[in-house]
């Protein structure tokens, strides 16, 4: 996987966050990582549900989205010790 091309990107559609879930779900650990979102203000949320929507026409490339629906996290964890960037 090219990371350097993605980190260009300005979005990310759903092939590639495909390619990115293939890239952790080759360690070990990560097929067993809790899955959170970063909100803008720091906090991290729990995905609740994953969702497939339909747009009404914006181009020929966006007729659908990929929306993941955060809750605050449930479970605290302890504080992170190391972050890498992906994209």
């Amino acid at each position: 996987m090219d990371v350097n091309v993605i980190r260009k990107t300005l979005m990310v559609d759903g092939k590639t966050l495909a390619k990115i879930i293939d890239y952790f779900m080759k360690g070990e650990m990560t097929k067993h990582a809790r899955v959170q979102v970063q909100m803008p203000n720091g906090e991290l949320h729990d995905i609740q549900q994953i969702k497939l929507m339909e747009n009404m026409l914006v181009g020929p490339y966006e007729t659908h989205r990929i929306v993941l629906v955060t809750e605050p996290q449930k479970h605290l964890m302890s504080k992170i010790i190391k972050s890498s960037q992906i994209v």
